[in-house]
């Protein structure tokens, strides 16, 4: 029996306990429950969860608490200093919301304030932080246990520190050689701080079982606890914030910090076969490519075709170029740019699939040739967690890329993200290497940067069945749509569906980047793709999935943590 084919499940009400059971006993990264089920990259940040779940807190409850915690126990992306997006599913007959908390350009920025060569590790790189205000609205909506509660488990785990798995360990130890081998950069002295936070003490490197202790992060997390999330915005944290952009060179205002607010976004829904998909909006990319790509891939039936074939595999690369071409030309923070009302509709996924070759590759400058193209010679984390009513959240935050900014602000014991690099830094210059230039994603005063970050809940009749996303970038929606093809095309159960490999496409650069364990699944692959015109490239990894599925019939959870990294799933 197939627990995560949900079309068999459906139709024979069959229950999956005694399949999960044996694929619990086969790895660790895969986990069952019934009254509640949380994953997420760090195995403390999981059991904060769990524990609020089983203090009767709800999922968006357990959400906050597991985000919070994620500051402390994985530093390179969860964040108080960063932004995102939550979807919350409140539960059977009730409407999904996306809770939009991205980063904003502060006041001072200009359209044209970056120069391409210039790093986007510098404090002036930093965005407007969303995170504390989305984590608020999701509690005024949706929590049921006090604010302090939820912050509690991660001021335990700053101030009296946890012991390091593997995962954690070469995370630091990264950026602490990358922060070395830069020491004769004249932007050094911007991450003296983050250094001195996560270098130990006798500056060797951490290994797993090391305990890290943060004592100023912890009495940040107090402020937050005792006096709500005003106290970073427009209190003595946001204050602390202000002197470090003094001191790097960012420019955050006091104001900028004061005027920022998290917003409540109807979701970009998708009717895929029997499933009902809902996904973030703008300024998230995510689910705008999602819908186009989705609905085009759903007119070939896919399932008549082996998994791995050549033919599938070239027409979702195919599907993934002309949904990037669109994301790179329209899509931006809808509150500043028009995007065309057609991009999400019937008649442009015709358009859109009458263009595809069946044989060969397209090259990517020929879809767009009133574009002008010079030829010139990512850290985010998601979790997913359900409650036994039905309420489920999607989360995907970032600092952008692995521990933002390199900049920790002095006294907070926290990072600032660099999500300004998100924004397209000149108009006009778009080139093959992947650099965009189109005017819907220039920077504005008070815009939002455009997303890939792409947190997906997928119901069928008005119930859960699945919750997925993942970090990476660019390439995380290509990653949920994997996964979701995986699941709701080829009825893979979930583990399968996320340890199966991964392939991504955007447009430009013109190449399609495979994992390498493909040569496993599929050995005569890649020559057949190159055979088509298509330049691949193996990759070691792709995203990190951690997803729930549920059995509508019986509330059976299935948890699954993605191997790729360290990770963790629990239920009860």
């Amino acid at each position: 029996m197939n627990c995560c084919a949900f079309r068999s499940l459906l139709a024979t009400g069959l229950v999956f306990i005694s399949l999960c059971g044996e694929l619990v006993a086969q790895s660790p990264h895969v986990a069952r429950g019934i009254r509640g089920m949380v994953v997420s990259v760090s195995p403390p940040a999981t059991e904060a969860g769990i524990k609020i779940l089983q203090q009767k807190g709800n999922a968006a409850d357990a959400a906050i608490a597991v985000a919070f915690a994620l500051q402390v126990t994985w530093p390179e992306a969860g964040n108080i200093g960063g932004g995102g997006f939550m979807m919350v599913h409140p539960g059977p007959g009730k409407d999904p919301v996306c809770i939009e908390y991205r980063e904003t350009a502060p006041a001072a920025s200009t359209s044209d304030m970056f120069q391409l060569t210039e790093t986007i590790f510098s404090a002036k790189a930093a965005g407007v932080p969303g995170t504390l205000r989305g984590l608020e609205l999701a509690h005024q909506r949706y929590g049921q246990l006090p604010w302090s509660e939820l912050v509690a488990p991660a001021i335990q785990l700053a101030e009296e520190g946890f012991s390091i798995d593997r995962g954690l360990a070469e995370s630091l130890n990264s950026i602490l050689r990358k922060i070395d081998a830069g020491s004769s950069s004249k932007a050094v002295p911007q991450y003296a701080e983050c250094q001195r936070l996560y270098q130990k003490s006798d500056r060797t490197p951490w290994v797993a079982g090391d305990r890290l202790v943060q004592p100023e992060l912890a009495e940040t997390l107090k402020q937050i606890a005792e006096n709500g999330v005003d106290a970073f915005y427009s209190g003595p944290i946001a204050e602390l914030i202000v002197a470090e952009m003094g001191r790097s060179q960012g420019v955050i205002s006091l104001q900028d910090l004061h005027d920022y607010r998290a917003v409540v976004r109807e979701p970009v829904h998708i009717r895929y076969r029997d499933f009902d998909i809902h996904a973030p909006p703008l300024p998230s990319s995510g689910g705008y490519c999602l819908a186009e790509m989705l609905q085009v891939l759903e007119r070939y039936h896919l399932r008549d075709q082996p998994r791995w074939s050549a033919t599938t595999v070239h027409l979702e690369i195919e599907t993934m170029r002309r949904a990037f071409l669109d994301r790179a030309l329209f899509l931006g923070d809808s509150d500043f740019v028009r995007v065309p009302e057609d991009l999400l509709t019937a008649a442009h996924a015709d358009q859109l699939a009458k263009s595809i070759d069946p044989d060969k590759a397209t090259p990517s400058t020929d879809l767009a040739p009133d574009l002008p193209i010079i030829d010139e010679s990512p850290s985010t984390t998601h979790f997913s967690v359900m409650d036994g009513n039905g309420m489920a959240v999607s989360n995907t935050y970032t600092l952008e890329q692995s521990f933002g900014a390199r900049v920790a602000v002095h006294g907070g014991g926290f990072l600032l993200n660099n999500e300004m690099g998100d924004f397209n830094w000149k108009a006009g210059h778009t080139d093959t290497r992947g650099r965009i230039g189109t005017k819907a994603n220039l920077i504005v005063p008070g815009k939002r940067m455009l997303s890939s970050q792409t947190p997906v809940i997928v119901t069928r009749e008005g119930q859960v069945v699945l919750v997925t996303g993942s970090p990476g970038g660019r390439t995380i929606i290509n990653t949920v749509l994997n996964v979701l093809l995986n699941v709701l095309e080829f009825e893979m159960e979930l583990p399968q569906a996320v340890a199966e490999p991964r392939l991504h496409h955007a447009w430009l650069p013109d190449r399609v980047q495979i994992e390498k364990a493909v040569k496993q699944t599929a050995p005569h692959l890649i020559a057949e793709l190159q055979k088509q015109g298509h330049h691949v490239v193996l990759v070691s990894r792709q995203g990190d999935a951690h997803s729930i599925c549920r059995n509508p019939q019986t509330g059976a959870l299935q948890g699954v943590a993605d191997s790729r990294r360290s990770g963790s799933a629990q239920g009860f």
